[in-house]
């Protein structure tokens, strides 16, 4: 085959002779980068058109239908960083400022707060956080396998000021001096409901990796196994979005903070977008995909 790589906008870059049918399209990645005509493979992105949909690196030409002598189209997409790099700094930034906020410093509060007395619901609501965000990175490093090796290095920056700060702009408010703990029966049963939660997420993420074999791209249709905090899965695509935004309601209404309303409702906005794609897209690939489910809220979403 013969493939002319163009950029976005048809400027022509390079062109590569006698490729067989079943090359990769990560190896068209490689022997662009090889022939320094193009960035790293985990920079570039592949398309049939200028505004078409990415070609998957375990795609064969053939199978992507691309003909002998016509066009791909290759974009640049910037600095790229590790997934699993990323989400440790995502996860261990929060974890660092909520603590760090939770021993009252005195550039936050005054040089005396540290020694006036604490909520037990401020111990709590810092024990709480510090499972969760240990949790995540602990499964970022055992449990995720990640269909991407990489993201844009920007994303890193964007994610860490939304989860740095909202941690420590919860923590600012749930520790201070003058707050004030709602009653023990919504402390208990919320903070209850927040560990069950936690442990359906991670119920979930379990499940997921176990759908893919180690250093595979594969992918089946999610469907619940005898644990029974996956049976979520009957109802909607992303159950570990679910988990998680219960979680944090769960938290809100423990700390009656509202800054960690603020951020569940943030969440619950952002993992939605997410959903409905993961969701839509599971629809696409798989025609026996089940009906009945919504992408994150049950019945609603």
């Amino acid at each position: 085959m013969e493939i002319q790589i163009v950029s976005s906008s048809g400027k022509p870059i390079l062109k590569l002779d006698s490729l067989p049918s079943n090359t990769l399209v990560q190896d068209v990645k490689a022997k662009i980068h090889a022939s320094k005509k193009g960035p790293y493979p985990g920079r570039q992105m592949l398309r049939l058109e200028p505004k078409g949909k990415a070609l998957k690196d375990e795609d064969t030409l053939a199978s992507t239908g691309f003909k002998s002598g016509e066009k791909l189209y290759l974009k640049d997409l910037g600095p790229q960083m590790g997934w699993s790099t990323v989400f440790l700094a995502e996860y261990a930034g929060p974890l660092f400022v909520y603590l760090w906020v939770y021993t009252r410093p005195w550039l936050l509060y005054g040089s005396d707060a540290a020694a006036k007395p604490y909520s037990s619901v401020a111990h709590l609501a810092a024990f709480c956080w510090a499972v969760h965000y240990t949790k995540r990175i602990l499964e970022t490093l055992f449990v995720h396998r990640f269909s991407h090796a990489t993201m844009p290095l920007m994303n890193l920056f964007k994610n860490c000021g939304y989860y740095w700060g909202f941690a420590g702009y919860i923590a600012y408010h749930v520790n201070h001096p003058l707050y004030t703990a709602p009653c023990c029966s919504q402390v208990y049963v919320s903070a209850a409901l927040f560990f069950l939660f936690e442990l359906g997420n991670l119920s979930i993420h379990l499940l997921l990796r176990d759908l893919r074999p180690p250093g595979s791209k594969v992918r089946k249709i999610p469907m619940p196994n005898k644990n029974p905090l996956t049976a979520l899965f009957k109802y909607v695509s992303c159950p570990n979005y679910t988990y998680e935004v219960y979680a944090w309601i769960a938290f809100s209404i423990m700390t009656q903070c509202l800054p960690a309303l603020m951020f569940a409702v943030a969440g619950l906005a952002q993992m939605t977008i997410w959903a409905l794609g993961k969701h839509r897209n599971y629809k696409k690939e798989f025609p026996n995909y089940p009906k009945g489910r919504t992408s994150i809220i049950p019945f609603l979403i």
